[in-house]
C-alpha cells in the first residue's frame, strides 16, 4: 500500500485505532485495511502502592489516552500531511482482572484494585471449592467476594463492577459490556452459551446473600459480547475524552473491549485449538487453546477464552524478565567503567550471545527470579536468588543461560500439568514480548524447554494495541470466522522465524528444572526470613 493510498484512507476515515492500557505503558496503534500499521505511540505510567493496594489513578487513564492519541495525530500529520477527523473502528484493551466498583451515579467507590494485588486468598479458595473451578486471586469475582466477606463499607452502594478495559469502554460509549476474553477473567464462562456460567452464578448469589449483599451477579457485572459484535459507538463526550481539541468526530463503531490475554492471542494468530502463545515481559503467561475440557481443575491453571469464545488454559506467572534486566544493568555499570561510550543494547546482545554458549544444564547453576509471589510454585513473596554449589561450572555463559531459563521455568512447571498430566496437544507456540527481542536466544531455549516449536512473527512486536486494532477492524469483516480473517488477511504475508526443540537442550533443561525446583524450597525460606 503506497503513501497516497494511505493518505486517502486517512482522509476518508477508513482506519482503525487500537489502544491497550498495559502495566507500564499505554500503547496506541493506528491501522489501515489489513491491519497495516500507519502510526503508533505510547505513554509511560506506573502503578502505585497506596494503603497496601496496588492502584492507578483514573485521571491518569485519560491523561495517557489523550497523550497517545495526540502523538498519533501528530505522527500522521508529519508523515502523511493529513489531519485525522474520523475513525471507522476503535477498540480498547487493558491488563485483565482487578476491581473497579461504582455506585448508581457512576462514582468510584474505592481506588482501582489491579491484578497485582494478592488480597483475596480466602475468597478465591472458597469460590474455587464451591465451583470446582479455579478462581485466581486476581479475578474480579474474587475481589468482589472478598470485599463482601470483609464487610467493606462501600459494598451496600455497589451498582456496577467492571475491569479497566470495561471502564474505558463504558466512558466512551455509555455501554456496560466486555468482550468474552475479558469476561473470562471476571467470572467463569459457559462454553456453550458464551456467557457467564449460570450455575456458578447461582451459587455465587447464594454465597453473597448469606453475607448480606443484596445484588445478584447479573445485576453488577458487564454484559458479554464476542469478537465481531458492535459494542456501541463513540459518543460526543467520549470523543472529547480521547481528543479534547474537538477535532475527532463521534460515531465511531467500537468493538467489545478485551483483556491483554485476548489481544495477545490475536496479535500472534494463536486462537485455533492446539495453538498457543506466550507473552514474556515483566510477567509471563502461556495461553493454550484447548480441543477438549480438562479432566479436573488445577489451582495453577486459569480457564479463560479466546475473543471468539474458545476455551483456553492459561498459566500465569508474576515475574519474567525483571531479574534478567537487573543483572544486565549491573553488567552495564561495569561496562561503562571500561568503555563510557557503550550502550545497554550492546550489553544485552553480548550477554544473550554468551548464554547460547552455556551448557544445556547450566553447569548445575540455578536462579530463582521471583520479584513477587508465585502461586504456581506455592511461594508467597519474592526474593530473587542465585545459587550454586562449589563443584558447579560457574562461568558467564552458564550464569546467563540460568537466568534466561529461570524466566520461564515456573511457567513450565504449570504447563507440565497440561502437557504431561492432561496430555494436551500443542502443535506450535507463538512468542511475543521483550524476552524475544534478541532473535533466536530465549526463543530457542523455550522451544527446547517446552519441546514444542516456538514461532515469533515480526508483526507480533506491535503487541496488544495492534491486536485490539485488528479486533476493531474485524467488526466490519465479521462475515468470516475470526481465525480465517487472521490467517487470510492479517497474517497472509507475515514474516516469522521458527525455532524447533533441540533434544540435547531439552534434556539439559530438564536437569536444570530439577535444580530449580530444589532452589524454590530455598526461596520459600528466604521469603519467610527476609520479608
Amino acid at each position: 500500500m503506497c503513501n497516497n493510498d494511505i493518505k486517502q484512507l486517512i482522509a476518508d476515515g477508513d482506519i482503525s485505532l487500537g489502544v491497550e492500557f498495559g502495566s507500564t505503558r499505554i500503547k496506541a496503534v493506528l491501522t489501515a485495511k489489513g491491519a497495516k500499521v500507519i502510526a503508533q505511540s505510547d505513554y509511560g505510567w506506573e502503578n502505585q502502592l497506596k494503603d497496601g493496594i496496588w492502584t492507578y489513578e483514573l485521571a491518569d487513564v485519560w491523561k495517557g489516552l489523550q497523550s497517545c492519541y495526540a502523538k498519533i495525530v501528530q505522527a500522521v500529520k508529519q508523515h502523511y500531511g493529513v489531519e485525522i477527523t474520523k475513525i471507522k473502528a476503535m477498540g480498547f484493551s487493558a491488563m485483565m482482572h482487578g476491581y473497579l466498583a461504582f455506585d448508581k451515579d457512576g462514582n468510584l467507590l474505592v481506588p482501582f484494585r489491579t491484578w497485582r494485588n494478592t488480597i483475596t486468598e480466602k475468597a478465591a479458595d472458597i469460590l474455587s471449592e464451591e465451583f470446582k473451578f479455579n478462581i485466581p486471586q486476581r479475578w474480579t469475582v474474587a475481589h468482589l467476594y472478598q470485599a463482601v466477606l470483609n464487610k467493606e463499607q462501600h459494598i451496600p452502594q455497589v451498582d456496577f463492577v467492571t475491569t479497566l478495559a470495561g471502564y474505558v469502554h463504558w466512558q466512551l460509549t455509555g455501554n456496560k459490556v466486555v468482550g468474552i476474553g475479558e469476561a473470562s477473567g471476571i467470572f467463569p464462562i459457559d462454553e456453550k452459551t458464551l456467557d457467564y456460567n449460570t450455575e456458578m452464578a447461582g451459587k455465587f448469589d447464594i454465597l453473597t446473600a448469606k453475607e448480606g449483599f443484596g445484588k445478584k451477579l447479573a445485576d453488577v457485572f458487564p454484559s458479554v459480547l464476542t469478537a465481531g459484535q458492535n459494542a456501541g459507538v463513540l459518543t460526543e463526550a467520549g470523543a472529547l475524552l480521547i481528543d479534547p481539541t474537538g477535532v475527532l468526530q463521534p460515531g465511531t463503531a467500537i468493538c467489545p473491549p478485551e483483556g491483554d490475554a485476548g489481544t495477545g492471542m490475536v496479535a500472534t494468530n494463536s486462537i485455533l485449538p492446539k495453538t498457543g502463545n506466550i507473552s514474556a515481559g515483566t510477567s509471563i503467561f502461556a495461553m493454550i487453546v484447548l480441543q477438549n475440557s480438562l479432566s479436573a481443575y488445577y489451582k495453577e491453571i486459569d480457564m479463560v477464552t479466546t475473543p471468539a469464545g474458545h476455551p483456553v488454559a492459561m498459566v500465569h506467572c508474576n515475574t519474567c524478565t525483571s531479574d534478567i534486566d537487573g543483572w544486565v544493568k549491573l553488567f552495564y555499570e561495569f561496562a561503562k567503567l571500561t568503555n563510557p561510550d557503550c550502550n545497554i543494547s550492546d550489553v544485552y546482545n553480548a550477554l544473550y550471545a554468551a548464554a547460547l554458549k552455556g551448557d544445556y544444564d547450566c553447569g548445575g547453576l540455578a536462579s530463582v527470579n521471583y520479584f513477587a509471589g508465585e502461586p504456581v510454585a506455592g511461594v508467597d513473596g519474592g526474593v530473587p536468588l542465585f545459587v550454586r554449589r562449589p563443584q558447579d561450572k560457574f562461568n558467564l555463559s552458564n550464569f546467563m543461560r540460568s537466568h534466561i531459563y529461570a524466566s520461564f521455568a515456573t511457567m513450565k512447571i504449570g504447563l507440565d500439568l497440561l502437557l504431561k498430566d492432561e496430555d494436551v496437544a500443542i502443535e506450535k507456540l507463538y512468542g511475543h514480548g521483550g524476552l524475544f527481542k534478541i532473535e533466536g536466544v530465549a526463543q530457542q531455549m523455550m522451544a527446547s524447554a517446552l519441546n514444542t516449536p516456538v514461532q515469533v512473527t515480526t508483526a507480533a512486536s506491535e503487541g496488544g494495541a495492534w491486536g485490539m486494532a485488528i479486533l476493531a477492524e474485524y467488526m466490519h469483516n465479521s462475515d468470516m470466522p475470526l481465525a480465517d480473517y487472521l490467517q487470510k488477511v492479517v497474517f497472509a504475508d507475515a514474516e516469522s522465524s521458527v525455532c524447533v526443540p533441540n533434544p540435547a537442550e531439552t534434556a539439559g533443561f530438564e536437569c536444570y528444572l530439577e535444580n530449580y525446583k530444589k532452589a524454590i524450597e530455598t526461596e520459600k525460606t528466604a521469603v519467610k526470613q527476609l520479608l
